[in-house]
């Protein structure tokens, strides 16, 4: 009982913009709330279908967006948390779950009666005289059922069902052996003095880490998500280099003799052979295939030829860089060939002596206060009008969850934007943007609760947070999907905040990368945490005339990835594969990234994106989206650049349409056309 009553999932919050209670939430409250948030809204459900009222947009879309409301709260607060900061608790629910919310999304998706009512309504939807938004509601609404398998019949969705709620279950196991392995694999070391390279923050941050394991005495190096760690910038010592690239690519690999662990192989056979099983009883022929044809891709051939044709002219810039690489390593004396562990070593180096570029000369102009509020947030204040206001009397999930209200330029608050930095054995890796509260005019709410999650090492006690270059272009990305989710204005749930199609949502926060760089963005955040001196011009300079540096091998190592994700996908239902290391390799040989020097940004074993992370057959959208990222830098580039003119235009007619209408029809609306090619190739030095 203690559980059920006054239960805070039961109610909307009563804090400012319906910020969950995180002070009042217990583990006891999060499972009956799941119970009674599925029995809402199948009893939600049994009233559209059992009214005895012919089907109208009324009684059945709009039912339908109204159902489900507890549910939702719980799901956006459960789950934020289990990817924040897991606990045996959250871990064993969160698989309990897995195949009962798999089986309520069937329910409602596969329900015979409903789907007849959805049918109807889209047959004379031209006849209704409803505004755009309900129209595409309608479309959007059909589309999902009917490729969710709503018109098979009932033998065929038992069928579907079971592949459902076994995968599901597979999926929530993959990223449970993940963080385990990325925890049990950070590297311990003994001495000091094999630290070379790194900074003193870095260093006293890994004793730290090694502390809070009760490894007195001793320093820890956290894995990151993808297979290369910043380190290996840094660490001087080759071996310790080897063992940091070892134990990242080892995750999801091992067991005993019993098979016990948490080896990942035999989930990713199983996930694919589903997935691709399930897509045959849709009409698919793979899940590559059902999964284009709700996406703006269409088909997995457009995604085959996009990346296939970037392939090659990846590839060969790779094999020119690492000719570079190698040259440094026999001028010095080096005796050995260059391996995987040694790219980003050498890249610095040859960096410094081609560009006088010294990435690791930029982390004292970039200290996390000042890049957080003088250039993250300064560059949304002056394209949106927007400010930010600490809010240290809102509590958040964690103590280290800060709170900020975010308000527009006549005062009026729009919501909340909560910033956890930090990494912990917690948190699973990488970065990413959840939305704990999503506007909607429907359910009155015109207010959004968004939050970004990274993992930047914390420093010891007193000292500064100094982030690397690419956290800084990591916090303006993700922060571009905090943005999305807060600017965005719908009626209906369904579209509102970052709810687009997958390859299209990395289009905004893609977008927001370039005020990193923009001159007076950097200006206002760039400054020694010491002396306040502003970051020297000819550092600047200097990064921006070696934009295209190194883009081989990054292109290359996200391709492998992509096209990784394309392979497994694009397999057929009589394809069983039996060995995960040979398909792997296989499919890298087949297009030419099978360069060993050039490992795959994530091996199949932790590539949380596509087998757990919802970017199945969908890791594509990154440079996808990048096609139309590029074009718009263009656009600003031509027309002032930050400005709130063009700031205006671009949430008008991109980020405040949510998902409202066809992605590529609001970027035609923006654009005046369709995207150009040529920004990305220029970019990426792939002319």
């Amino acid at each position: 009982m203690a559980s059920t009553a006054n239960n805070p999932f039961f109610a909307r919050s009563t804090l400012p913009y319906q910020l969950p209670p995180f002070a009042q939430i217990a583990d006891a409250h999060y499972r009956p709330a799941f119970v009674q948030g599925m029995t809402d809204q199948l009893a939600e459900v049994a009233l559209i279908t059992g009214t005895a009222d012919a089907p109208t947009f009324e009684n059945t879309f709009v039912a339908l967006e109204r159902s489900g409301q507890t549910l939702g709260r719980v799901a956006e607060v459960f789950f934020n948390q289990s990817s924040s900061d897991s606990s045996d608790f959250t871990n064993d629910l969160e698989e309990e779950l897995a195949p009962l919310l798999a089986a309520h999304a069937d329910s409602i998706r596969l329900d015979p009666a409903l789907y007849t009512r959805i049918s109807a309504v889209h047959s004379q939807r031209t006849s209704l005289s409803l505004d755009a938004e309900s129209l595409y509601l309608i479309d959007r609404y059909y589309t999902e059922f009917t490729l969710a398998g709503a018109g098979l019949d009932d033998e065929d969705k038992r069928a579907l069902r079971d592949f459902n709620s076994r995968l599901s279950t597979l999926t929530t196991r993959f990223e449970k052996n993940l963080l385990a392995d990325t925890n049990e694999l950070a590297l311990v070391i003994d001495d000091v003095a094999e630290l070379a390279g790194l900074t003193d923050g870095e260093i006293s941050a890994a004793a730290e880490a090694a502390a809070e394991r009760r490894l007195d005495g001793k320093y820890l190096i956290s894995l990151v998500l993808p297979t290369s760690h910043p380190y290996l910038a840094s660490l001087t010592n080759r071996s310790v280099r080897e063992r940091l690239l070892t134990a990242s690519r080892a995750r999801g690999i091992r067991s005993d003799e019993a098979g016990a662990g948490n080896d990942n192989q035999p989930l990713v056979i199983e996930i694919t052979h589903l997935r691709a099983q399930r897509a045959s009883l849709l009409g698919f022929d793979s899940h590559a295939a059902y999964v284009t044809a709700d996406e703006t891709a269409k088909t997995p051939g457009a995604v085959w030829d996009l990346l296939g044709g970037l392939a090659p002219a990846a590839a060969r810039n790779a094999l020119v860089e690492q000719a570079d690489l190698q040259a440094v390593i026999d001028a010095e004396g080096g005796g050995f060939e260059l391996a995987a562990w040694d790219w980003a070593f050498y890249t610095e180096k040859v960096r410094r002596a081609k560009y006088d570029v010294d990435t690791a000369a930029m982390r004292p102009y970039f200290e996390l206060e000042s890049v957080l509020a003088n250039g993250v947030f300064f560059a949304a204040q002056q394209l949106y009008g927007l400010s930010f206001t600490a809010r240290p009397d809102l509590v958040g999930w964690h103590p280290e969850a800060r709170v900020f209200e975010v308000s527009t330029d006549d005062g009026t608050g729009i919501g909340l934007y909560i910033g956890d930095f930090y990494t912990r054995d917690s948190k699973r890796g990488g970065a990413w943007m959840n939305s704990l509260v999503s506007q909607s005019a429907l359910l009155s709410t015109d207010t959004t609760v968004v939050c970004n999650n990274l993992n930047v090492s914390r420093p010891a006690a007193g000292q500064p947070t100094l982030l690397t270059y690419d956290q800084v272009t990591t916090l303006f990305h993700e922060f571009g999907h905090a943005l999305h989710g807060l600017l965005a204005r719908a009626t209906y749930p369904k579209f509102s905040g970052t709810n687009v199609y997958r390859d299209f949502v990395e289009f905004p926060s893609q977008v927001n990368e370039m005020w990193m760089l923009w001159p007076e963005v950097l200006a206002n955040y760039a400054h020694h945490y010491e002396t306040g001196e502003a970051m020297p011009q000819h550092l600047v300079s200097r990064i921006q005339a070696s934009s295209a540096f190194n883009e081989g091998f990054l292109t290359s190592e996200y391709l492998a990835a992509a096209l990784l994700d394309q392979a497994w996908h694009r397999i057929d239902a009589d394809t069983v594969v039996t060995d995960v290391a040979q398909f792997e390799a296989d499919a890298l040989a087949s297009v030419g990234l099978d360069n060993p020097a050039v490992p795959t940004r994530y091996a199949s074993t932790y590539f949380a994106h596509t087998f757990s992370g919802g970017y199945d057959a969908g890791y594509y959208s990154y440079i996808w989206s990048e096609v139309l990222d590029a074009d718009t830098v263009e656009w600003f580039k031509e027309n002032g650049g930050l400005t709130r003119t063009n700031g205006d235009r671009f949430r008008d007619r991109l980020l405040g349409v949510g998902g409202t209408k066809d992605p590529l029809e609001a970027y035609r609306h923006w654009r005046g056309r369709d995207a150009a090619l040529q920004p990305l190739l220029d970019r990426r030095g792939l002319n």
